[in-house]
């Protein structure tokens, strides 16, 4: 079998002692071509939901300014003027950004933008509202400079109005800005505040501030032509997002005699329309020791196991997965008791701001590394929204009971859920959610399987709204050439079933009651019976949805199932297959002509003809999946396939680190594309290919 994996760098891990260890994130030096994640938000503790707002790094636009940038804005940035020449492109600096220190709430670079003339900028989300941008520039030469620094702000804007007021509060400048809910926000009534107040203040006196107002379409109306002119490329991302684009630049002269180092800061603040009281609420930059909250990150990342890498790249990866994941939780609010996630801050979209489903969660299997409390309590936000009969929301969120009823029915999400509280256990050693996870996940299982078995033949299927129960929600082959997901019995949902049969067993026997453990085992071996006799098909070697009604391969179409999809496999992740199957089975993986594919496997057959390696469900390649047949391939022994496997993956999201430095919902198989959503949690399960890459047994004590 190992003969016909194509080689590659295996991935080769193990833990060393951390004992006075820099913390990596606080020492890089990184430029814009390292797979480095930069994104930023507030810290979980100073988030808040309505109002949040996170930024992007850009630094790859060689046409654009280096800017701090949100998709609705506002966008951050500086102008640098001497002898003449101006300076704020990466491709026109003496010498490109290089970030020293990175976090998922703040970051440090340094840049040349002239030579001997050197920048360190620390940029920090402080609150979900608030942004703080300090300067420091050194004149290491042996001349006597004078610089001109031009900070600027800019945002989409409904008109021209010039709205940047400076008599109501005479330390800054006021504006409002509008962020408009999406579609799905309005239709499921997430109160996401749409109307802000913003305060831009500086720590110095401007020598001059330029305002600006740029229209969409015409040249007929715009003030601060010599700022627009430099920032052209940069406003028109921002053109698209409303009729107008509205700024404001301030010009600072600073001479620097050889050696002489001066700074600055900048602050943004946002708050809901109507409410804003910068006195009491808002820290004036000076206030806030920006080294401190290094120090705060450093010790939220000190519970990271820390690994040796085989290079620079997998070690950035490893560590961005992190910050990519902490970014994602939010503190207790709404109907929320316990701290939640959200699918992404920065873009932040409707569909990935309503809440958690169990899909996503998947992803507390890897934060739980970083704050087991946190991913405990994730869970529990589940536990306590859970009815009576057992049944948990298809999305569970601080404003949203998500039911989506169809046919009379509410819809639930995947069953994860006694896998995930599993194997949160097995970092956390938590006695005490475990017996929570338990009692929660017998009642949520026997609701499932009670509702989900309409001819009660011992398989299921999936129910409700049944393709977004799947989660493979959208171009699925199976559901768009055939039929509607309620129609099947297949190896997706029946071997989920199994691994939570199996999972409660295994909680079950650790909390002593031994005949509930036998109990749980006996049903996933029973399921695990049906799987292998009902959906396995003899002539292809491969698992397949089959007609709920007579079990046949059939619906429509004589053999109209046999459609070969990435659920196929899941039986080798819930350890249904035997020996002889799994062996059928890697042989399918493995395979050039069908799944085995430069960067993962599809989540279809590369010989089908709905195939589109980057389409959404019939072809992509999706981190979590490809996580599960990982554990599936070690679990059968075929550790060689699994590191290939593992790699491949891993070369695809290296490769947008360095080029975007953003994780994607997902990638595509054969070449380097990703899509549609970007900054999502889910990837953070990366980390979990590196962590089971070593043996469990030597990981130091934590918790």
């Amino acid at each position: 079998m190992s003969s016909s994996i194509p080689s590659s760098l295996l991935l080769v891990f193990f833990l060393y002692s951390t004992a006075g260890m820099p913390q990596f994130l606080s020492h890089l030096n990184a430029s814009r071509n390292d797979a480095l994640f930069t994104t930023y938000a507030a810290p979980p503790a100073r988030s808040h939901y309505k109002t949040d707002q996170g930024y992007q790094f850009q630094w790859t636009d060689n046409e654009a300014g280096i800017e701090f940038i949100s998709r609705d804005g506002p966008n951050l940035g500086i102008v640098f003027k001497m002898d003449g020449k101006t300076r704020f492109r990466p491709g026109e600096l003496y010498r490109e950004p290089v970030v020293t220190t990175s976090y998922s709430d703040l970051m440090k670079y340094y840049c040349y933008p002239f030579p001997d003339i050197r920048v360190e900028v620390f940029f920090a989300v402080y609150r979900s509202g608030t942004a703080i941008i300090q300067y420091r520039i050194v004149n290491e030469g042996h001349f006597t400079r004078t610089i001109t620094l031009l900070p600027y702000l800019y945002y989409p804007s409904p008109d021209s109005l010039n709205r940047f007021d400076h008599t109501l509060f005479p330390d800054g400048y006021l504006f409002p800005l509008t962020k408009q809910r999406d579609g799905w926000m309005v239709e499921h009534n997430i109160p996401v505040c749409e109307h802000f107040r913003g305060l831009y203040t500086s720590t110095i006196g401007f020598d001059s501030v330029q305002t600006f107002s740029v229209p969409a379409t015409g040249q007929n109306e715009m003030y601060g032509k010599d700022i627009v002119s430099l920032l052209k490329t940069s406003l028109a991302r921002q053109k698209r997002a409303a009729p107008f684009v509205n700024g404001i630049a301030g010009w600072k002269d600073f001479r620097l005699q050889p050696g002489d180092a001066t700074s600055f800061r900048v602050n943004l603040s946002l708050d809901e329309m109507g409410k804003i009281n910068p006195e009491a609420e808002i820290k004036k930059p000076e206030q806030v020791d920006l080294e401190e909250l290094v120090k705060e990150d450093e010790k939220a990342y000190a519970g990271i196991p820390t690994l040796k890498f085989v290079d620079k790249e997998h070690e950035m990866l490893y560590w961005s997965a992190f910050s990519l994941m902490r970014q994602c939780m939010m503190p207790p609010e709404g109907e929320c008791s316990y701290n939640y996630y959200i699918f992404s801050r920065e873009p932040r979209w409707g569909w990935g701001y309503g809440g958690q489903v169990f899909h996503e969660s998947l992803a507390m299997m890897a934060y739980a590394y970083m704050d087991p409390g946190g991913a405990m309590n994730s869970q529990r936000v589940y536990m306590e929204r859970q009815r009576n009969d057992g049944y948990i929301h298809y999305r569970t969120g601080p404003y949203l009971n998500e039911m989506i009823e169809t046919g009379g029915k509410p819809t639930s999400s995947a069953p994860w859920y006694n896998f995930e509280n599993l194997e949160i256990y097995k970092i956390t050693h938590d006695r005490k959610f475990l017996r929570e996870a338990y009692e929660s996940g017998k009642r949520f299982y026997q609701y499932y399987v009670a509702n989900r078995d309409s001819n009660q033949n011992g398989l299921c299927e999936w129910g409700a709204h049944a393709e977004l129960e799947s989660v493979r929600d959208a171009r699925v082959a199976v559901w768009d050439k055939v039929g509607w997901a309620a129609n099947f019995e297949g190896p997706d949902v029946n071997s989920m079933l199994v691994k939570e049969a199996k999972s409660l067993a295994e909680m079950a026997k650790i909390l002593g009651e031994q005949a509930a453990s036998n109990h749980w085992l006996d049903d996933a071996n029973q399921r695990s019976e049906k799987i292998n006799t009902k959906l396995w098909d003899t002539a292809t070697s491969f698992y397949y949805n089959v007609n709920k009604k007579n079990q046949a391969f059939s619906f429509r179409h004589p053999g109209d199932l046999k459609i070969k999809e990435i659920i196929g496999f899941l039986p080798l992740w819930a350890g249904v297959a035997n020996q002889n199957k799994a062996t059928l089975l890697v042989a399918k993986m493995v395979d050039t002509a069908e799944f085995w594919r430069p960067y993962g496997v599809p989540s279809l057959s590369a010989q089908s003809d709905y195939y589109c390696p980057i389409g959404y469900w019939n072809g992509p390649v999706w981190v979590q999946w490809e996580y599960l047949l990982y554990r599936g391939l070690k679990d059968y022994g075929y550790d060689e396939v699994a590191r290939e496997l593992a790699n491949r993956v891993l070369d695809n999201m290296i490769h947008h680190l360095k080029k975007d430095h953003v994780f994607w919902e997902f990638y595509s198989a054969d070449d380097y594309q990703a899509g549609w959503n970007k900054t999502y949690i889910w990837a953070g399960i990366a980390v979990r290919f590196f962590l089971d890459g070593v043996d469990v047994e030597k990981y130091p004590e934590k918790f």
